[in-house]
């Protein structure tokens, strides 16, 4: 079982930029795809971007433009690059990875890190 340990996230105003970091425990190559989840207080956990060993990536429509995610399989880590902020982007983003090019119920999750935007 790979074990998933974010950091990054902080206190930033509208139109900031932040980069989170998530490092797998694991050699990165016996995983396939690496993703960003988040949740908002009072709503469900969201997909905000994925990423495939192949470097396949997708995005949640309301980041497309703004959020850039990435990997280093030297370094077992994913990234997501945060730009424009908003203060909608508020909430706990959580990692996640998998050995297949989609998640499934079983996928490891991180602990999550805060990210809070102000106005």
């Amino acid at each position: 079982q790979v074990q998933l340990v974010e950091s990054g996230g902080g206190l930033v105003q509208a139109g900031g930029s932040l980069t989170l970091s998530c490092v797998a425990s694991r050699s990165s190559f016996s995983i396939n795809i690496m993703g960003w989840y988040r949740q908002a207080p009072g709503k469900q956990r969201e997909l905000v971007a994925q990423i495939t060993n192949g470097g396949n990536t997708n995005y949640q429509d309301s980041v497309k433009g703004r959020f850039t995610i990435s990997r280093n399989n030297t370094k077992n880590t994913v990234y997501l690059q945060m730009n424009s902020l908003k203060p909608e982007d508020t909430a706990v983003y959580y990692c996640r990875a998998g050995p297949r090019v989609y998640f499934t119920s079983l996928d490891p999750w991180g602990q999550g890190t805060q990210v809070t935007v102000s106005s």
